[in-house]
C-alpha cells in the first residue's frame, strides 16, 4: 500500500508517519513544502491512501487561505479523481469550519471539495474537524497557546495570561493518530465526519497552572496526579519540551555517620518515594507510627528488620536479601528497625503512604530491643 502524507512535516504530520512505521507501514511519502507541483500530482496519482493533512492557518493574506485550503484541496481531489484509483482520502478539518471567517470558510471549503470527491467516486473518505491539538513536536509560539506554554516554562521565560477564563477545547495527539490509523486498510469502515475523542474541555488559566505544577517539581518534589486525564497527556507534553540540558536534575542528598538517605519524589495523595543506604553492621529506624505506614525494598545487601509491639510487647524478625525482590511493610503500632547484617553496602528503596509533615511527623522514637 502505497500512503501520502501532505504536510508530512509538520506538527501531526511528524507524529502520524511515526504511527504509521510503527505499523509496518513502509511506502509513506511525505509531502512538504518544497515538494513541487508535478511531483505532488505523480504521488498523489499512484496513491492507495491520502492523508490530506496540509493547510493554511497564519498566512499573511486573508486571500491565501482561500487558496492554501480549498483551492489546493480541490487540485488534490481532482488528480486522485483522474487516477481513477479510488484512493481513501483523510482530511484534517478544523471545528472552525462552522464559523463565518475567511479560515472557517476555507476549511469549510474545502470539506466541500472532499465530499464531492467520496459521491463523485465512491471511495472512503474520513473528516476529522479537530480543536486545539497538542502534544510533543507541536511549535511554539506560533497557533498553539500549549506549545508556546510548555516551551517558555520549561526555559523559564515568563509566559503572558490575558484571560485565565478563556475557554480552551483540545484533544490530544496520540488520541489523533490512532484515530487516524483506524482506517488505513479499511475502506468497508463509515466513511464521513470523524470525532477524536477524548476531548478537553478547560481553561487557558488552568493548562497555565497545571504546566507551572510541573515545573516546581523539581523545587518541591511533589508531582501532581499525572497519571489519568488532562494531567496525564499534558505532562507527557510538558516534559517533551525540556532542554537537554535539563534532562537530568540533582536530588538533595542527607548524608552522616549511617549512610546517605534521599527523598526522589512526593505525590499529593499518594505518599512519597525515598532510598537510603547503610554501611555494614548500621541499624536505621528505631521509631513506630500511628498512621502512617512504609514499603521497603532491599535493592542490594542484606538487611534485618526488627519489629516490636508497643504494647504487648511481640517481637518479629525478617531476614531480606537484594536479589530477593520482597517486600517488607510495617503496620502502626509496631516499633521497627533495620540493620544492615551484611559485609557490604545496604541500599533500600522506601515509599511511604504519606509526605513527611514536619509539623505532624507521625514519628515516634521507640527501640525494638529496648
Amino acid at each position: 500500500m502505497k500512503i501520502v502524507v501532505t504536510g508530512g512535516g509538520g506538527f501531526i504530520g511528524r507524529n502520524l508517519r511515526v504511527g504509521l512505521y510503527e505499523l509496518g507501514y513502509q511506502n509513506v511519502v511525505s509531502i512538504e513544502r518544497s515538494t513541487g507541483v508535478e511531483d505532488l500530482r505523480a504521488e498523489l496519482a499512484s496513491a492507495d491512501f491520502v492523508f490530506h493533512l496540509a493547510g493554511v492557518n497564519r498566512p499573511e493574506n486573508v486571500s491565501d487561505f482561500d487558496a492554501g485550503n480549498r483551492v489546493f484541496t480541490a487540485m488534490l481531489c481532482d488528480v486522485l479523481r483522474s487516477s481513477g484509483r479510488k484512493a481513501a482520502l483523510v482530511y484534517t478539518s478544523s471545528t472552525q469550519a462552522l464559523l463565518d471567517n475567511p479560515y472557517g470558510m476555507s476549511k469549510r471549503g474545502g470539506e466541500l471539495e472532499v465530499e464531492r470527491y467520496a459521491s463523485d467516486t465512491g471511495a472512503a473518505v474520513y473528516l476529522l474537524r479537530l480543536p486545539n491539538v497538542f502534544g510533543k513536536w507541536c511549535r511554539p509560539n506560533y497557533n498553539s497557546v500549549v506549545a508556546t506554554f510548555c516551551h517558555n516554562i520549561a526555559r523559564r521565560i515568563p509566559i503572558t495570561v490575558n484571560d485565565p477564563s478563556a475557554q480552551l477545547r483540545l484533544v490530544y495527539i496520540d488520541d489523533v493518530v490512532e484515530t487516524m490509523l483506524r482506517f488505513v486498510g479499511q475502506p468497508e469502515a463509515p466513511t464521513g465526519g470523524v470525532d477524536v475523542t477524548p476531548a478537553y474541555d478547560t481553561t487557558v488559566g488552568a493548562v497555565a497552572t497545571m504546566l507551572r505544577e510541573f515545573a516546581a517539581i523539581r523545587e518541591t518534589g511533589i508531582v501532581p496526579r499525572v497519571g489519568v486525564g488532562l494531567t496525564r497527556v499534558l505532562y507527557a507534553t510538558y516534559v517533551s519540551y525540556l532542554p537537554l540540558d535539563d534532562f537530568a536534575y540533582t536530588l538533595t542528598r542527607h548524608l552522616d555517620e549511617r549512610g546517605v538517605f534521599v527523598e526522589m519524589l512526593k505525590t499529593s495523595d499518594s505518599g512519597q518515594f525515598s532510598f537510603f543506604t547503610a554501611r555494614p553492621g548500621i541499624t536505621r529506624g528505631g521509631h513506630y507510627h500511628h498512621t502512617k505506614s512504609e514499603k521497603f525494598l532491599v535493592l542490594k545487601g542484606r538487611a534485618r528488620f526488627g519489629f516490636r509491639h508497643i504494647t504487648t510487647g511481640e517481637m518479629h524478625e525478617v531476614l531480606v536479601s537484594g536479589d530477593e525482590s520482597r517486600v517488607v511493610e510495617t503496620a502502626p503500632g509496631w516499633a521497627h528497625d533495620i540493620t544492615n547484617v551484611g559485609d557490604d553496602e545496604m541500599i533500600v528503596m522506601l515509599w511511604a503512604n504519606e509526605v513527611f509533615d514536619r509539623n505532624r511527623p507521625d514519628t515516634i522514637a521507640a527501640a525494638v530491643n529496648p
